[in-house]
């Protein structure tokens, strides 16, 4: 990723400089002038161009349209002073955004920003409104922080976009909409996802006081007031998609192996029983529990550094061949599980066992050089009276007589 700094002051490129290197790990280059910044672009593609508003051989404001008229370029423009007229001509232009130098956190703000809109070009956000301008007005807005953008033009089609559609994290729409208007689309969208899995901002013209709390207690994150201006819109969608983010780690800590990102064995039972609980009627269902062998004599000899890697690496190839359609989780130690949801235990032997031959055909890279790594196993199938605590049990067993056995091997009944 290359950034393109266009400052004539040397303490501020210096300083957003090493601010970008230092957190983004980003390549940056640094002109001091418009003719040294355009020479620049002509010859480099740059991810986003940061710059100052007022410069030597350009002091109106010739770089930022340049850049984006010409180059096609995110702009982030910086500034000492902006008076109301400038500002409604940037925003016009379609800039990122502005920001004054005051402070350091000023040039954090930055950084920020361009992290952020890294993050967004991965980023699928549903515009929901029967209003082709207003839609067309939202989607402009955030095409310049390079969402990826869809659009509904009323309720109805906003459902079905989701149900097709997979990965939308944030839906911003309207209230007033034919069919099924903004309050009853939240409604519905709330049956099925969570604020962790997205994210909705309501809009209205409409100046009922009681709109935005109406919103909110229905499941929105957030509500704007139209009409809104361009800053307080981006605003309130990073904010909103930086708390979702922050949602998304805290239960990512919660629920997954700090060291593997394997499912933690509290996850691991939380889901069997929500299976189980949504399930119209008992279902097939299986668990495999598998323990890495000698992993013991891997930490004895080459250290517990390697043995991580060891970890990392199998929880890897587990969560590759199984964590799409299967729950994959870390029980503790050198030991995993994996619940095979709609296959019987001799389904689910069949894909373990193939799977260890792969592995074990497949050397480990560690620090120490590559390492032959196997792992023994035991397949349970679950009995709807016993429960999953039987089914662990026995496979624990079965696991036991595979490593009595030999290892390097997957018992099943």
């Amino acid at each position: 990723m290359r950034i393109l700094i266009v400052e004539d002051s040397d303490a501020v490129s210096k300083i957003l400089k090493h601010l970008i290197i230092q957190e983004l790990a980003y390549e940056v280059d640094v002109a001091p002038d418009y003719q040294s910044a355009i020479e620049l672009l002509k010859t480099n593609k740059y991810f986003v161009v940061v710059a100052d508003l007022n410069l030597p051989d350009a002091p109106n404001g010739e770089i930022v349209r340049a850049v984006l008229t010409e180059h096609q370029t995110p702009c982030i423009v910086l500034t000492g002073n902006l008076d109301s007229a400038q500002r409604k001509n940037l925003l016009k232009l379609g800039i990122v955004d502005y920001i004054l130098k005051e402070n350091r956190f000023s040039y954090q703000y930055v950084v920020k920003l361009i992290a952020r809109l890294n993050r967004n070009r991965d980023v699928k956000v549903l515009v929901a409104d029967d209003s082709v301008v207003s839609r067309k007005f939202v989607r402009a807005l955030l095409e310049q922080h390079l969402f990826q953008v869809l659009e509904a033009n009323d309720g109805a089609e906003a459902l079905q976009v989701l149900e097709k559609e997979q990965g939308i994290q944030l839906l911003i729409t309207d209230y007033n909409m034919p069919n099924i208007d903004g309050f009853e689309l939240i409604l519905r969208v709330r049956e099925n996802f969570s604020r962790e899995d997205l994210a909705i901002i309501g809009l209205s013209n409409d100046n009922n006081e009681s709109l935005s709390a109406r919103f909110i207690k229905n499941g929105a994150n957030d509500f704007l007031q139209k009409p809104f201006v361009h800053e307080e819109f981006h605003c309130r969608v990073l904010n909103t998609l930086d708390s979702l983010d922050m949602i998304r780690r805290l239960w990512e800590k919660a629920n997954k192996d700090y060291l593997t990102k394997a499912f933690t064995r509290r996850y691991f039972f939380g889901q069997y029983n929500r299976d189980v609980k949504d399930a119209k009627e008992p279902s097939v269902y299986s668990v495999a529990l598998l323990d890495i062998d000698f992993f013991k004599k891997v930490n004895d000899t080459y250290g517990h550094d390697v043995g991580d890697e060891v970890l990392i690496e199998f929880a890897k190839r587990l969560n590759q061949a199984f964590g799409q359609h299967f729950t994959v989780a870390r029980f503790g130690g050198e030991e995993f599980v994996v619940a095979f949801k709609g296959l019987d235990a001799e389904k689910s032997w069949t894909l373990i066992d193939k799977f260890r031959q792969q592995s074990y055909a497949t050397m480990i890279n560690t620090e120490a050089g590559p390492l032959e790594v196997s792992f023994s196993g035991g397949v349970a199938a679950i009995d709807a009276c016993e429960g999953i605590d039987s089914a662990l049990k026995h496979a624990d067993e079965l696991l036991y007589q595979a490593k009595q056995a030999g290892r390097n091997q997957v018992k099943v009944t």
